[in-house]
């Protein structure tokens, strides 16, 4: 009995690790942003980390597919078990930091194949945690699935080349699956819209009140009773219930204050070239923007920018790469999420995602 939960544990651990690190090894730029939100001040305020995003996200997820790996395998067993229990123990004690304070709401630990709440992926954690005990308490009875040493370390080799030509293919490139809600195939403005019958919001609201000199706080019921001379101080608002949220809920295309979305979203050729931060964007890729814009507009589409730089990085950026189109205003966090580089290309039709490239396959582009 003993033996066959240590090996349900060695194959349940070593499968979980392998798919999570290979769904987030799928997109390692999307992992660097959850990375960077962890090192923000709200968290645990380490600044400093966040230029090394990238990076760290490499790092943790080949480790992550590799410990899977050397588990079932079987492979320098004590080593393994306990860089998987360190690993685990760390990952455990963020979720629950991030669960208790509610200050990640997810912590990418399936990329956007799969989102869980805080305490949704602390719990999973704990999982993990129990069955990586079992298999610290009984290493012994994890033996190595093949005896000849050096198949053993080709199968590893093996795994850590493919986790490095996987990884070098997506960023230089994009996501082999996309599994944002903005692939190809999606209308925006469908996912923007609420079902009828969804579940809304629900908001509770607490007025604060400066009664003789102390300030008290009160309900919305409580208000008829406010005490006469009461200064208002500030409003609260708690979210008890956050309500369906569409999976496209920030999108915006603004320019001079005006949002133009309804009215771009109905154009049959568009042609959205997306860099969300102009001052970080790649000069490889910028420098083939006004020749695109030129190919495009001979083929009848309209081509606009999206950013979130302000209007003299827009205008500096213009001047330097010789750009004659528009740019169009929206979160910094919606065009991370549309799309990986920066910048990149995505071709609408309608509203409808039709091709998105990266600025290294600009050539694959399908007028």
């Amino acid at each position: 009995m003993k033996n066959f939960i240590t090996q349900f544990s060695r194959v349940f651990v070593g499968i979980l690790f392998i798919i999570s690190g290979l769904i987030k090894l799928n997109d390692p730029v999307g992992f660097s942003y959850k990375l960077a939100e962890y090192f923000s001040e709200p968290v645990f305020n380490l600044p400093f980390l966040a230029p090394f995003s990238l990076y760290l996200a490499l790092f943790l997820v080949i480790v992550e597919v590799l410990l899977g790996i050397m588990l079932l395998i079987g492979y320098k067993t004590k080593f393994t078990i306990w860089s998987l229990l360190l690993m685990i123990v760390f990952f455990t004690f963020l979720t629950f930091y991030s669960a208790y304070y509610n200050v990640v709401k997810d912590c990418g630990c399936f990329g956007d194949a799969l989102h869980l709440t805080p305490w949704e992926s602390f719990t999973k954690d704990v999982v993990l945690l129990f069955f990586i005990l079992i298999l610290f308490a009984n290493s012994k009875l994890v033996k190595p699935l093949f005896f000849n040493n050096s198949f053993q370390n080709a199968l590893v080799f093996l795994g850590l080349a493919g986790c490095i030509i996987m990884a070098y293919t997506v960023l230089n490139h994009l996501p082999i699956i996309d599994f944002r809600p903005y692939k190809v195939g999606i209308n925006i403005q469908k996912g923007m819209e609420i079902p009828e019958g969804a579940q809304m919001p629900v908001v509770e609201m607490k007025f604060i009140y400066k009664v003789k000199g102390v300030e008290k706080e009160f309900s919305e019921k409580d208000l008829a009773n406010i005490p006469e001379g009461a200064e208002f101080v500030d409003r609260k608002d708690k979210v008890i219930s956050e309500g369906f949220v569409p999976p496209i809920h920030d999108f915006t295309m603004t320019k001079d204050g005006s949002d133009y979305k309804d009215e771009l979203l109905l154009e049959p050729k568009l042609l959205m070239i997306v860099t969300y931060d102009l001052a970080l964007s790649e000069e490889k890729g910028m420098l083939k923007l006004q020749k695109l814009n030129q190919d495009a507009v001979s083929k009848g589409y309209k081509v606009i920018g999206m950013t979130n730089s302000s209007v003299e990085e827009i205008e500096k950026a213009q001047k330097k790469y010789h750009l004659n189109f528009d740019f169009y205003s929206c979160d910094a966090t919606t065009l991370k999420t549309i799309e990986r580089a920066n910048p990149s290309i995505v071709i609408l039709e309608k509203g409808t995602v039709k091709q998105k490239v990266h600025y290294n396959d600009i050539q694959d582009l399908k007028f």
